[in-house]
Parts: structure tokens; sequence; C-alpha cells
């Protein structure tokens, strides 16, 4: 059975399910996140590689002995990746397959034989994005920024919205609700580093983080996140960091690369910063031509 159609939605979730379970799981899903049903654990890794993937649900009643070595790998190339497997039945193979998770590494289990699992199952995949890069970098960044202006921080917020989000000075404004050449200006004017250097640095911490999935490639990544191409994503990276995708990949994870951004981009400002405020309550994006202030 051919694929279904790639789906780029940052709250995609993959699932390899018995049919009597799919249509319960897409139930659950209401809104919450995107199910993508694949036939096995090959197709799921297809969809790993091609785009973002929030988190893989894997049916107990799918898992035989002959998917253990294809889950092993799952869990051991993408291990950013949250696997949650799921029971609805018990049968008499079911110890087995559990049994089988745990040897590959699942360590999430959902019990959905009554009502109260479905809703399990909705929270665990609507608070899990697949990647903890945005907590662990606001983390960071609420220790420095101490009562930095509210606007300040809800840029530095900003700044690490889920890829694909923010991947341009333009985008990053229309989200702050601010004109591109304001925001700029402001920065310029406090003797700052560009906006376009604290978002570009952002996104290498993003990039960095998809690298800890052993099962991404560069172009992977590159896709992931918004790039034209992989040569696009190596000239950024030896343009900011002086060395190539791959030796950036060897030497940076996703918590080194946040500790660059701080150590460059934050640490040595942080007096301008607790007292700048980048945007303005008076500016509005909406029905304002791009170059007027």
């Amino acid at each position: 059975m051919p694929l279904q159609p790639t789906v780029r939605a940052v709250n995609a979730v993959a699932t390899v399910l018995h049919p009597s379970e799919r249509a319960r799981v897409d139930a659950a899903a209401h809104g919450a996140y995107q199910p993508l049903h694949r036939q096995n654990v090959d197709e799921v890794m297809s969809d790993l590689r091609a785009q973002r993937v929030r988190a893989v649900v894997v049916s107990v009643a799918c898992c035989g002995p002959a998917e253990c070595s294809h889950l092993a790998r799952l869990v051991r190339e993408f291990p950013r990746v949250p696997a949650i497997a799921l029971l609805t039945r018990l049968d008499p193979a079911t110890p087995q397959a559990m049994l089988t998770l745990g040897q590959c590494g699942i360590r999430d289990l959902v019990d959905a034989r009554e009502g109260a699992g479905w809703h399990q199952l909705r929270d665990a995949l609507a608070s899990s994005h697949g990647d903890e890069l945005v907590r662990l970098a606001l983390g960071m960044l609420s220790l420095d920024l101490v009562a930095v202006p509210d606007d300040c921080w809800r840029f530095f917020e900003t700044l690490f919205r889920p890829p694909g989000e923010c991947a341009t000075v333009r985008e990053l404004a229309q989200h702050l609700d601010v004109l591109p050449s304001t925001l700029m200006s402001r920065f310029f004017r406090a003797r700052l580093p560009a906006p376009k250097r604290y978002l570009a640095y952002a996104r290498l911490a993003q990039a960095a983080r998809a690298f800890e999935n052993p099962g991404l490639s560069i172009a992977n990544v590159a896709n992931h996140l918004d790039y034209s191409s992989p040569q696009s994503f190596g000239r950024h990276v030896r343009t900011l960091m002086r060395m190539s995708a791959l030796e950036f990949r060897r030497r940076y994870d996703g918590e080194g690369m946040l500790q660059r951004f701080r150590e460059e981009l934050v640490l040595p400002f942080l007096s301008t910063l607790r007292r700048f405020c980048p945007l303005s309550k008076g500016t509005r994006w909406s029905g304002i031509l791009r170059g007027q202030e």
C-alpha cells in the first residue's frame, strides 16, 4: 500500500496501528495532533527523515518479534522523538509483544482499554513536541534575562518558535507585530547584534538539536528547517561558524549551541538588554507598508 501524501505539519504524529485502532486515535487527536497512519516501522522511518514528526505511536498489537530490529533502529536513530506504545486489548501474544517493546527501548506505554487511556494518549501527544529545545532555551535565558522588559523577553521567546515559523527577519517581525525596519533599527541604535544574527543562531541551535538524531542526514535537517537546499544550509553554517556542516554536526549538540548563543549574543549585552524595549505598542504590522515607521 502506498504511503499517504507527505504532510508538513509541526503536530504530525506517525503511527503503526491495527486498523481497528486508527479511528479511535483520530478521534483522540481532535486538533491536538495530526496522525499519519503507516503500515510498518520502515514507513515511519521514512516520515521521520522527510518531515518534522512530533512523536511515534506503535500499537502493542503490531509488535511481533519480526518488528523488533526495526523498532530498535528507530529508537536508536531518533532518540529525540518520543515513542509511545499503545495497548487497546489483551490477547495471548500481548506479554511477548510488550517484552519486545521494552527490549527495543520503548519505555512509555498508554493503556487505552478504558476511556481514560485515550485522554492520557491525547495529553501525552499534545504536550510532547519531540523536542525539548524550546523549554531548555527559555529555561537558560530566564536566568540570564531576569527583569528585562516584557517585549524584550517576547523577542527571545519568539526566536525559538517551531522550525519553519520564523525563518526570516520578516517572519520574526510579523510574529512580533512590528515592522522589520523598525526592529532592525532599534537593535542598531542600541548597539546590539542584529536581529538576523539572533535568529540565525537560534536556527542553528534547532539544527544542532535535530542532529542529535543519528537517523537524520544533513539534507534531512536542512529540509526540516526550511532551508532552500542542503547547500544553502552549508553556506549558512560556514558563514556563521567558520566550519562545514559536517564539522558543526560533530562539534555541537543542541545544548552546546545554546551555550554559544548565550555567550556571544546575551551575556556580553546584559546591561543593555535589561532596559531594552525592541517593540512598539503604537506600530502594528497589519495594513502598514513595509519600510514605513
